[in-house]
């Protein structure tokens, strides 16, 4: 398919003009006009762009893009990147915020239909906008339980600060560097709350807050949504889709 008709469903799909976001979201750089195969990656760095022209992509999605709110000089580390897709002709298409809010593909529901959660509702505003889910178990947990669920589908370790009650009922779920929200998540009355990475400065928060605290890491915790969106892009276009796992272990 055209390159400018894909983009334009993507920017509609995924309402990348209506969430405020850091991210220059939508199209970052320009390839070839032709889309055949699509590949997907958390992050813009020079091993996805290398491992896409391998692959033959023509576009490249990525969660953390090049251009976020202020612009760099095009030197370094920076020209080396954006070098090697144009010299690969292979485009660029970055969403940050609207791919972890997204109520099908999103990351936070991805994770939440991997663990085999029920979702309740929207959680955790950012930017003025609901970026995360509250869902729940389909039965009370202890906090060692629900860690063992995660770490289990998601295949990595976990780490758990348990300060909240002794039975996990109401779960908030945002993806990525969500520590932010810790407060929020307190302040709403959940037993347990699921992010990707760790931060001090909310640590005490947590335990003051009497709540539940679960890291599983930012790069794991936002594959599940890219995936997702490759599968639908797949079943609706006929696109060939891969996937780079580039995993920082972070």
């Amino acid at each position: 398919m055209e390159r400018k008709e894909l983009v334009r469903y993507l920017d509609e799909y995924l309402k990348v003009r209506e969430i405020r976001d850091d991210s220059r979201n939508g199209l970052q750089v320009e390839g070839r006009p032709e889309v055949r195969h699509v590949a997907l990656a958390v992050d813009a760095c020079l091993g996805a762009f290398q491992q896409a022209g391998e692959v033959g992509a023509d576009l490249l999605i990525v969660h953390h893009g090049l251009f976020w709110e202020s612009y760099r000089p095009l030197v370094g580390v920076h020209l080396r990147r954006i070098r090697k897709l144009l010299e690969q002709d292979i485009s660029l298409y970055a969403v940050h915020l609207p791919l972890d809010a997204h109520p099908e593909v999103g990351n936070n529901v991805a994770l939440a239909q991997l663990l085999g959660l029920e979702v309740v509702g929207p959680f955790g505003e950012y930017h003025g906008v609901r970026i995360g889910l509250e869902v729940r178990p389909a039965a009370p947990v202890s906090p060692q339980e629900f860690a063992r669920l995660v770490q289990e589908r998601l295949e990595v370790p976990v780490t758990l600060q348990p300060y909240g009650p002794a039975q996990v009922r109401r779960v908030g779920i945002v993806s990525g560097g969500g520590g932010s929200l810790i407060q929020q998540a307190g302040e709403e009355g959940l037993d347990l709350f699921l992010t990707g990475e760790r931060s001090h400065s909310y640590y005490h928060m947590a335990e003051e807050l009497g709540l539940h605290v679960l890291y599983a890491g930012h790069y794991v915790t936002e594959t599940a949504g890219l995936r997702a969106l490759g599968r639908h892009l797949a079943e609706r276009f006929g696109l060939q889709i891969t996937f780079v796992p580039l995993p920082t272990g972070l």
